[in-house]
């Protein structure tokens, strides 16, 4: 422990990560520089983090700016491969862990560091994403887990510790839930969310309106896409970054993008959570409608194999490695053509595009008319459907032999 002269610790200002920074010092006897990310997370969050982390120890505190490179480098890309987690998750919490371990290297490289600290458990998942990015950006680095180290086991255990010290926190017994938010989403864990029979109470939802309270009339919302980008909502054009921020402001009121769903955890274990992501539901019911439009049968069954892969790679931590690569190089040939215009239906809860159009559509009315066409011959369809069904036939005559 003595080898450490200065650690950069992932700090938050929540409970776990002030007394983080006591424990670093008396511990390993080194000096610590606390790192904060701005994924988006809320002004409520960030203010006053500084002098907190300065009164719990910290010999700097900086603060980092990550939104706009969050939300185009890192959701963006995650979007364009259609990934889904198990079907349903939509990833906010796993994309945000490579973008805040990278700044937290370059963070350690700027102010000379030789060790690198969070405050995961070791029974979740980010322990693993934060320490892979870690492997493959800064090999060099010791990786400090506390919560893998220490003998504070409990809520009050870490609220003692604090209070022997002087070290001011705002936290309390009464806590109830686990929340991680950013630009994309807030998750919430804990209370009586670890009984999957129980019914999650109003309290658990923090940014979506309940459907049974939300609008009485449905609002429309248009969103412009190209090469697999939101571009536009509603006409206007925005950053990436801005684009889901006006999303969620739309969507949020209409109780879209809640989630309830119990998950396989990288570590072994299931865990239960509560999501509301309300513009990302809108940003990837539109993409998908595109793709409806622009991609053929086997193009489409492709980008479904890719998407389940990236949503492991994503989940599991794997961000900076070369499969990272190779999924993201297949998913940008296939939107090349994803371009086009998607209005979508925000009522109670729910996301419906109603109307679609893109320049590289493969839909074709005069084709696919039920009327009369002059375009497809119904008669040519009976050589295709022989062809197609000739193993079936041929399996079915050497059984009748």
């Amino acid at each position: 422990m003595s080898e450490i002269k200065k650690v950069v610790l992932a700090y938050s200002g929540g409970l776990d990560t002030s007394a983080i920074v006591p424990w670093l010092k008396e511990n390993y006897g080194c000096e610590v520089v606390c790192f904060v990310a701005d994924v988006g997370q809320g002004d409520a969050e960030l203010e006053g983090v500084e002098a907190k982390a300065i009164a719990s120890g910290a010999s700097e505190c900086h603060i980092v700016d990550l939104k706009e490179e969050f939300v185009a480098d890192y959701i963006y890309p995650t979007l364009k491969t259609g990934c889904i987690y198990e079907g349903t998750y939509l990833l906010g919490t796993s994309m945000a862990r490579p973008i805040i371990a990278k700044a937290q290297v370059e963070i350690a490289r700027k102010v000379g560091a030789d060790a690198l600290a969070h405050g995961c458990t070791g029974k979740g998942n980010d322990q693993v994403r934060f320490e892979s990015c870690f492997a493959a950006l800064a090999p060099d680095l010791k990786v400090i887990a506390p919560w893998r180290e220490w003998d504070l086991t409990s809520r009050e255990s870490l609220l003692n510790y604090l209070d022997e010290r002087n070290i001011p926190c705002s936290a309390s017994l009464k806590k109830i839930y686990s929340r991680d938010a950013n630009a994309w989403h807030i998750s919430t864990e804990g209370g009586e969310l670890e009984n999957p029979w129980n019914e999650p109470s109003e309290q658990v939802w923090t940014i979506t309106a309940s459907p049974e309270q939300a609008p009485d009339k449905a609002e429309y919302v248009s969103v412009q896409v190209e090469k697999g980008q939101i571009v536009a909502v509603n006409g206007e054009r925005y950053s990436p970054y801005e684009c889901l921020v006006k999303l969620n402001e739309i969507a949020a009121p209409h109780g879209v993008g809640r989630i309830d769903i119990v998950e396989n955890r990288l570590v072994g274990m299931k865990s239960r959570g509560c999501y509301e992501t309300p513009g990302g539901t809108v940003m990837v019911a539109a993409l998908q409608a595109i793709d409806e439009l622009v991609l053929d049968k086997t193009s489409r069954k492709w980008k479904e194999l890719l998407g389940n892969e990236f949503a492991h790679l994503v989940y599991d931590g794997r961000w900076f490695t070369p499969l990272k690569a190779s999924v993201l190089g297949g998913a940008e040939a296939l939107s090349e053509y994803a371009t086009g215009e998607v209005v979508l239906k925000l009522y109670k809860g729910q996301v419906m595009p109603v109307q679609k159009r893109s320049p590289n559509s493969l839909y074709s009315e005069d084709f696919a008319t039920f009327g009369e066409d002059d375009v497809y011959n119904q008669a040519h369809a009976e050589g295709f459907i022989r062809l197609y069904s000739l193993s079936s036939r041929i399996a079915a005559l050497n059984k009748a032999k």
